[in-house]
């Protein structure tokens, strides 16, 4: 009767605890947007194997988009994390790929920063340089090196679109029109060796693109929850691309495909 009883328990207990991480892989997916496998199995505290069988069981239920290496909502092509959002994301891997970044800078250059919690991070290191010219459409940036004397910063003017604390619009995009860089430092929600960069927003889009076209070299920072990842809007194809810097979490298939297309690979090691 005992082991009856005890056997009885178990069973049951064994699909509450499948539910139960199931409802938690799904709750940070609403949270973020899109999150790996990698993540979603440590937020849980199980395998990348038994995550993959949940994201394809929520999937099934139409709760989920799958995509290489991670989960996403319905409806992730069109969805833009906050920054605040943004900001609980990767916050490791962000500053390893910002300090890697960083090395791509010389003192007297002249660059472009988009918007971006990546970007935010780059722009921190790149305090202690000299004779440096900015030019950004990124609150963030622009504070970042706000007290640095010796670095230039030019804000493109624009409107301001308060959930990534950019500004977009006619007046960002004229203003870069006119300029030309040695390199621009652009981040983004979804990277792919078939479309490039993209972004779910067409006004954050059009920005992007003006900046690349002023730039001379265009650098990607994207982290692996981005690599293989799709949205709306192509910002820059793949083959304008000539630096991608991300980290050694990011799907190594990706990056070869990227690589094979003549993007020049760097990968910071958490």
């Amino acid at each position: 009767m005992t082991d009856g009883k005890t056997h009885d328990t178990a069973e049951s207990a064994r699909p509450v605890f499948a539910a139960e991480r199931r409802q938690r892989i799904l709750e940070l997916v609403r949270a973020n947007g899109a999150v790996s496998l990698r993540d979603l199995a440590r937020a849980v505290g199980s395998s990348e194997v038994t995550v993959r069988r949940d994201v394809r069981m929520l999937e099934g239920e139409g709760l989920l988009d799958r995509h290489h290496g991670g989960a996403t909502l319905p409806g992730e092509l069109t969805r833009e994390p906050t920054y605040s959002q943004k900001t609980q994301l990767s916050g490791t891997e962000k500053a390893a790929i910002a300090d890697l970044a960083a090395s791509l800078v010389e003192d007297g250059d002249a660059i472009a920063i988009g918007a971006g919690t990546t970007t935010q991070a780059f722009a921190r290191r790149l305090v202690r340089h000299t004779e440096l010219a900015v030019v950004t459409n990124s609150l963030l940036v622009a504070q970042a090196l706000a007290d640095c004397p010796r670095v230039e910063v030019v804000m493109t003017g624009g409107t301001l679109r308060g959930s990534i604390h950019a500004l977009v619009g006619s007046p960002a995009e004229q203003a870069l029109s006119g300029l030309r860089v040695r390199r621009a430092f652009i981040s983004g929600n979804g990277l792919t060796a078939e479309r490039g960069l993209s972004t779910p927003n067409l006004q954050v889009a059009s920005v992007d693109r003006a900046m690349a076209r002023a730039a001379e070299d265009v650098v990607v920072l994207a982290d692996h929850t981005k690599i293989g990842v799709d949205t709306m809007v192509q910002t820059v194809p793949t083959e304008e691309i000539t630096h991608l810097v991300t980290d050694d979490d990011a799907p190594r298939d990706v990056l070869d495909d990227l690589a094979s297309r003549g993007v020049r690979l760097h990968v910071a090691r958490g």
